[in-house]
Formats: C-alpha cells, sequence, structure tokens
C-alpha cells in the first residue's frame, strides 16, 4: 500500500529565480494546514546528504513572498549522481521521517528527484523554477516573468541612450540553450533583430537588414541576443557587425545575471503560491499525483510524470518567428 505522506522536505536546486521564496512559503503553509510537518531543506541535495535540514514554521516564511533568491540556497550537487551520495541523503531523510519532497527547480532537478524517487520510494514533486521557461508541461515557469521584465525595462533605458547618439546597440540577455527571454524582450521593446538558439543564426542575413536600415536613414536599432545563440553572443555578433558596416556605432550590453535577481512580479508570486499549494495536495493525494512536474496550461493546474518532464522542451512556435519577421521590419 501506498504510505500516508506526514513529513515533507522541500528545497531549491539548480539556479535561482525570483519566486522561489514564494512557493517555498505556500508549501510550507500548505503543510502545516493539512496537519504536516515540514523541513527545509539547504542548499538542494547538498542539504541532504549533509543533513543541512531544519523544521519550519509558519512563520519560518513570514515576510519573504516580495524576496528574490531562495532562503534556502541552492546548489549543484555532484555527490547526488552517485547512488552512495542518494543512499545517505535517504538515510538522512529516514531519521527525520521524512517521506515527502517537493523539489523546486530545472529538468536537472528533476531529473535528481526521479532517480531518487525510483530508487527509495519517497514521492517527489517537481516545481518548475528557471527564468529560462524552456521546460515543457507549463506556460509559464517560475522567475520567467520577473526575468523577461527585468530584461525589457534595461532594454527601455539602453535605447534611449541608443536614440541619442544614433547607435547600434547589441544586447545579450540570459539563455544558454532556450531564446524565450530574448524572443519576450526583443517583442516587447522593438528590437530590429533578435537572435535565439532555436533558430539557425544567418549574420550575413542581420547585416543586409542594417545595411537596408542604413539606407533608409534609420540609424537607431537594436538587436537582442540569447547568450546561447550559435553564432556566439553578443561581442562575436558585434565584431560581424562592424567588420561589414565599419561607419555604424556599435555598442555591446551584456545584462548578464541582473535578470536571476530582484522581487519577483505579480504573476510569477501567483503561480509560485499556486503551484506551492498544488504541490502539498498532490503529496496528499497520491497516485497519478506522485512523481510528477506540475505546471500551468490554460490557467489549469497540468501534472507531468516527472520521466517526461525532463525529456521534453519547451519550443518556440514558428508564429512568434514570424512576428518578428513582420514587427522588426
Amino acid at each position: 500500500m501506498e504510505k500516508k505522506v506526514t513529513k515533507i522536505g522541500v528545497l531549491t536546486s539548480g539556479g535561482d529565480s525570483p519566486g522561489m521564496n514564494a512557493a517555498i512559503r505556500a508549501v510550507v503553509r500548505t503543510g502545516i494546514y493539512h496537519g504536516m510537518e515540514v523541513f527545509g531543506i539547504m542548499r538542494g541535495y547538498s542539504g541532504i546528504i549533509e543533513n543541512d535540514i531544519i523544521k519550519m514554521e509558519s512563520r519560518s516564511v513570514a515576510n519573504i513572498i516580495q524576496r528574490g533568491g531562495t532562503i534556502l540556497k541552492t546548489a549543484r550537487c555532484k555527490e547526488f549522481f552517485d547512488y552512495e551520495g542518494r543512499k545517505k541523503a535517504y538515510g538522512n531523510l529516514t531519521k527525520l521521517g521524512i517521506n515527502g519532497l517537493v523539489v523546486i527547480g530545472g529538468d536537472g532537478s528533476f531529473r535528481g528527484a526521479q532517480v531518487f524517487s525510483n530508487e527509495f520510494d519517497i514521492p517527489c514533486i517537481g516545481l518548475p523554477g528557471t527564468i529560462d521557461k524552456d521546460i515543457a508541461g507549463s506556460d509559464f515557469t517560475i522567475g520567467f516573468d520577473t526575468a523577461v521584465n527585468t530584461a525589457v525595462e534595461a532594454i527601455d533605458k539602453i535605447r534611449d541612450t541608443a536614440d541619442a547618439h544614433d547607435r547600434l546597440f547589441i544586447i545579450e540577455v540570459m539563455g544558454r540553450d532556450a531564446g524565450y527571454i530574448a524572443l519576450h524582450s526583443g517583442i516587447a521593446t522593438g528590437a530590429e533583430n533578435i537572435l535565439i538558439p532555436e533558430r539557425k543564426t544567418d549574420i550575413n542575413e542581420v547585416i543586409l537588414s542594417l545595411q537596408e536600415k542604413e539606407k533608409r536613414k534609420k540609424l537607431v536599432n537594436l538587436i537582442v541576443v540569447a547568450e546561447g545563440d550559435e553564432f556566439g553572443g553578443g561581442n562575436e555578433v558585434a565584431k560581424a557587425v562592424k567588420s561589414s558596416l565599419p561607419n555604424l556605432d556599435v555598442r555591446v550590453c551584456i545584462l548578464g545575471h541582473i535578470q536571476r535577481g530582484g522581487s519577483p512580479t505579480c504573476l510569477d508570486r501567483l503561480i509560485a503560491s499556486r503551484l506551492g499549494y498544488a504541490a502539498v495536495d498532490a503529496l496528499i493525494e497520491g497516485g497519478e499525483k506522485h512523481n510528477v512536474m506540475i505546471g500551468i496550461v490554460n490557467n489549469r493546474l497540468f501534472y507531468t510524470p516527472l520521466d517526461k518532464a525532463i525529456k521534453a522542451k519547451q519550443r518556440i512556435d514558428n508564429e512568434w518567428l514570424k512576428i518578428i519577421k513582420i514587427l522588426a521590419s
């Protein structure tokens, strides 16, 4: 028989994202509401192995919903890749009686959760916490909306100085494997070109586009490029443009880790709160709702088995690529 979950552990793993604290808060308070004991695990899977686990009360998560980052810290744990490391982690959870886990992170975090659950029969619930929005099974991930709004605010300010000096600005945003931040922020700020990993970059096409705009005396241009674009990011794009268009005044701005931080937007707080609440409900309900990632699709909760969540990637719809081409002309 399936064991009733009575003690929950919650951890954040992988890259931090705004809204993780709101999700932690929802897990803790929903668990306590249902009479469960809830434990916070520090520094992701490292905290389980090192037994860095603390009892959480309702007041433990007071005044954190508006904070970026994660109060539980986060880390990547090589030791958890090995069976001996996972066995040690299981022993530490067993000593405390923890028999359910909520893992807030990305596909790497879910991969660890799936293996751990299969080996030691501890149900795990994954919540998509990543600014990249690259996980299939959810329209949004915790932190994406904040990150893209941070990028939009920065790019709007860059456009002001680009306009004052008649410059071309190449702005590099985060997105090593996924171009969603570049796509959304580029469209929202009226970028002339958006370069993303999901689409092959034709640098000659970019240069021809800029040459055509130069002829039309359109001297203020923005190119938004994801860091993982195959051409090599902002600096490499700038080199190629300068070599072909030496008269253009070109500047590069790499936004970097400011996109990870900051107070989460209303949307991220709502998504995180809803998913944290749903994670506890799933652990209570059991059955098909164990070992799943919970997302939101068409404003409804959506449950994806962990083994599928770690294989499927969110794909950019071709319609978005068409929109980019038309609106940037």
